[in-house]
Order: C-alpha cells, then structure tokens, then sequence
C-alpha cells in the first residue's frame, strides 16, 4: 500500500496527537526496518547493504559510522555481484557443454577453467578479509595490558579510564583475574582490559599443561595466569607494560620482542622514576619505540591514546569494512564457498567429470548468495529486519 514519512517539530504531545490522528484516519505504523525491507525485497539494494542501515543508526564512533556508509554506497554489494556473474559465467559454459555435447559451442579448457576458478577463488578470498572483523565486535576492539606483577597495570588502566576501577597494591599479584572498560583511544571506542600480571617463567613452563577442565584442582594463581594466557590470545590490540624502574628478567625479554598475531605498543610505567632500561635496546628488540607512560603524573597518557587510535586504524585498514553484523551472519557461508571452490579446483585438475565442478560450482553460488541475500528465507529476514528501529 502507500507508505509516507512525516516530518514536524520534536513536540512528544504534537507527535503523539499526529500519530493517533493519522492511525484513526486509517494509517498504521511502519514494521521495524519496514523502508529498508521494502528496497531490499524490489531490488534497490541487496541484504549486505540493508544491514549497512541498521549499522549506520548504531555506529558509536567515526570509524564504524565509515564502514558502515561505506558498506551502504554498495563497498561489499559491487564485488558480490562482480563475483557471482564469475561463477555463473562459468556455470553457463560448464553446463552448456554437459548439455549439448554434439554442438559447436565455446569450449573452456581444463587450464582456462582452473585459471578462471583461482581468479575466483582469489577474490572471495579478499571478500573474506573485508568481512573479518579480527574479533572486534559491537563493543570495539579489545586492547589488553600484560606484563609482570606490579609493573603498573592497573594504575594505567585507572589512568587511561580517567576513574578507579582497578584496585591498585605495592604488592604484586593484586588482580587476579581481570577488568574490562570502555576507554575513548583519542575518539575510537574499544575495550580495555586489565590482566593479572603474567609470571613468564611459570608461563613458559606450563605451556602445553593444565587443561581448562582441570581448573576445579588448581590454585587461584594457576587458574589467573591461565586467564591473563588466553585474554592475550584473544586480544586485538597488546600494550606490554614494563617496569621502566627495574631491570627487566630475561624471560620477560624473550616474550616481549617474541612476535604474535595482535598489533603490540610497548609502554614503559613508572616514567616519574629514574629509568634503569635501555630504551633504545628496547626499540631495536621490539622493533617499536615504547612510550614512556607515568600514571602518577599523566605523562605519556595522551601520547598512547594517540598512538592506540593509529594501530585500531591500521587494523580496520587491513581487517576490511564491514558491519558487525554482516560480517557475523556471513562468517559460514563465506567459509562453505571458499571450501566449494577449492573442491572445484581440485576436481578440475585431477581431470575428473564436469558435472562433479559445476556443482561444487553451484553449492558457491548459493552460499555467496545467501550473503548478498540472491539467496534468503523468511525467517532470516526477520531475524535480521526485527533489530531495526520502527520505520527506517
């Protein structure tokens, strides 16, 4: 039926009197994503750039607000589309030859075939670093502080938060298990998580022991340094945190120059106390400058908020653009296509009959499909349309 948006003065009793009015003339309130639902069903827009409304509405700070314009201007659509006209082109020829064998149609061979499957294999691949999100979720990316007891974790956290959250000791071994805040990194959100401090020996020499089932028969240092293990394999962002008024233990060196998956800043704590670290020793093992940081004093804070924002920067650069959202309900179908087309591959050069390649072919089709939403059930739509505002 017509549909209409009305426009007036931000009045609650204005607004409440149009609303009755309008609803006893006959009219009724829009579906929650009502609009978007109707684009996307006529063809306007496609399911990744529907979700791109709703990530719009939600963005919490400038860099999700880009990804997710960037999304609705068609950033994750356009190659969807460029990849399945790719696929269902060589669907087309595949299919054709199994169908009329005996006509004198274009004949793809087997090297073109597998050439033309790779170059789509390729691009799905990229497709799927821009849908991953590197773990960061709705709440941001998670930055986590490690280091040594008592090196100044948690007064750094309490600093960066600009409040006390952290219960902070002279004595090591104060936290034992780990806190989690909302910290603005120069305009970015993301999580902050403060861990109880790692003893690397113990560190190294568990590695490979205790199972997390265990954890019942182990003691509450075991079960806090198994806890600050997997925060640090989980983490987005790692800001080692030394101790720049103690020399450091060489366990703590070999860890801290070792190279992870996770971005890393190093901070030196303590700033305020004569320094007994060689700090450019430090940046040539590390292979970046740490910052020098004073909880007491402020120094160094805004430095590292700043230098914080660059590496949550350089992760969406490399991490791709997309909405949470997408980038969750597409995980599986992007996994099952990259798998389809691999199997096709591999089928095609191992000479085996064209029809076992079209359908691995068609299985990749489909599942690409169903995240560009060519392919879709009703309840997905309303699983996805039901997280919306009324209208929209």
């Amino acid at each position: 039926g017509p549909q209409a948006e009305i426009h007036t003065l931000g009045c609650g009793p204005l607004l409440e009197a149009a609303v009755r009015t309008l609803c006893r003339a006959g009219a009724r309130l829009a579906e929650p994503g009502e609009f978007t639902l109707r684009a996307f069903l006529s063809g306007r827009i496609d399911l990744t750039q529907a979700e791109a409304v709703l990530g719009v509405v939600d963005a919490v700070d400038g860099q999700q607000l880009a990804a997710a314009l960037e999304q609705l201007a068609g950033g994750l659509a356009q190659p969807l589309q460029e990849l399945r006209n790719r696929l269902f082109d060589l669907l087309v020829h595949l299919e054709a030859g199994l169908d009329f064998p005996e006509e004198d149609l274009p004949f793809l061979s087997r090297l073109e075939l597998g050439r033309q499957l790779q170059e789509a294999s390729e691009q799905l691949q990229n497709l799927a670093e821009q849908l991953q999100t590197r773990r960061m979720s709705d709440e941001g990316v998670t930055v986590v502080l490690v280091g040594r007891p008592n090196v100044g974790k948690s007064s750094l956290f309490n600093a960066l938060l600009r409040r006390t959250q952290a219960i902070v000791s002279p004595c090591p071994g104060t936290t034992r298990d780990y806190l989690v805040g909302q910290l603005d990194a120069a305009g970015l959100r993301c999580r902050l998580v403060d861990t109880a401090g790692l003893d690397w020996v113990q560190v190294v020499s568990a590695s490979g022991g205790t199972g997390e089932g265990e954890q019942g028969q182990m003691s509450v240092g075991a079960v806090s340094q198994q806890m600050s293990v997997r925060q640090v394999r989980e983490a987005d962002v790692l800001v080692w945190c030394v101790d720049g008024s103690q020399p450091m233990e060489p366990e703590e060196w070999a860890e801290l120059v070792a190279r992870g998956r996770a971005p890393r800043l190093v901070v030196l704590t303590k700033g305020d106390l004569p320094v007994r670290i060689d700090v450019e020793q430090l940046a040539d093992q590390c292979g970046v400058g740490p910052i020098v940081t004073s909880s007491r004093t402020g120094q160094g804070l805004e430095e590292l908020r700043s230098r914080l924002r660059e590496t949550i920067e350089g992760l969406a650069a490399t991490g791709g653009h997309a909405v949470w959202a997408t980038a969750i309900r597409s995980a599986e179908s992007i996994r099952l296509a990259e798998q389809a087309l691999r199997r096709a591959i591999t089928l095609g050069a191992e000479t085996c009959p064209e029809e076992l390649i079209a359908a691995e072919i068609r299985l990749a089709l489909e599942e690409i499909g169903k995240v560009s939403g060519a392919v879709y059930t009703e309840d997905l739509l309303e699983q996805i349309f039901s997280r919306f505002c009324i209208g929209k």
